[in-house]
């Protein structure tokens, strides 16, 4: 092999880019770990355009800043991403490199829609589940009460989401929505008033109820001077009605509710 010149120039070739490689990736990391290159700004903004409510320079500069380690070349995005999603009413963060020395911060805010449960988390409008000071979202928001089995949160705000349409037609608006572990549904609105509808049998169950509710609730009303407690749908012809007070004696002869 040592007499033939083709073999020599090519192991000589290599080892030559083998060395200017690692020579060249020497001086890389030399010039990356020059001081000209550590991050100067963590600009935080959000991600809507909308002003942050919640997020601010208390909370990113104690939960979050601590955690960014690297200068512009080094950073782990995903880490930095992972300690803005850690600070409260953070729902989603995203971040990128801005030449030479800034690192530029999109944040989601949860939308709190209500409280779920009893273990002091919100639902938000998105479906999430997440944990912050309670009072400061009670200050903020007006929120409604959600329940339901573990891994229902989607469910119950779609049928929250139905619910708000329907009764809306009758200028009623839900504040109340809970799913039993037997996945039994009832609502309870503005107007105090709370509906049992029971477990769906099938896919037009709800509809079929609240097509039903819909049709009769305007002489419910106008007969239940006091106002309606509680009416029962789980009933396969008729439902249940429990009014305010005492019913009006002329309301008694509806053949449609079982009272």
């Amino acid at each position: 092999m040592w007499h033939n010149v083709r073999a020599l120039n090519a192991i000589s070739n290599t080892c030559l880019a083998i060395f200017f490689l690692a020579v060249g990736a020497g001086i890389v990391s030399w010039l990356i770990q020059k001081p000209v290159y550590a991050l100067q700004t963590v600009k935080v903004q959000s991600a809507n355009g909308e002003t942050l409510k919640h997020v601010n320079a208390l909370t990113v500069r104690s939960i979050a800043l601590p955690n960014i380690k690297g200068n512009f070349f080094t950073v782990d995005l995903n880490e930095v991403r992972t300690a803005f999603e850690a600070v409260p009413w953070v729902r989603e963060a995203s971040v990128r490199r801005e030449w030479p020395d800034r690192l530029i911060v999109s944040l989601e805010e949860y939308q709190p829609l209500g409280i779920w449960g009893t273990e002091g988390q919100l639902l938000s409008t998105k479906g999430d589940l997440f944990t912050v000071n309670m009072a400061e979202a009670e200050e903020d928001y007006d929120l409604l009460k959600f329940s339901g089995p573990a891994g229902s949160e989607k469910e119950v705000l779609a049928r929250y989401e139905d619910f708000y349409r329907r009764f809306s037609e009758v200028q009623l608006f839900p504040k109340e929505i809970r799913l039993s572990e037997r996945y039994a549904w009832s609502v309870k609105l503005d107007n105090g008033m709370r509906i049992e509808f029971g477990r769906e049998k099938d896919q037009n169950t709800m509809n079929n109820l609240m097509n039903r509710l819909m049709e009769a609730y305007p002489q419910l009303a106008e007969k239940t001077g006091n106002g309606i407690e509680n009416i029962d749908m789980r009933y396969p012809n008729g439902m249940a009605l429990k009014a305010k007070g005492k019913l009006p004696a002329s309301s008694l002869k509806q053949n449609s509710v079982a009272l």
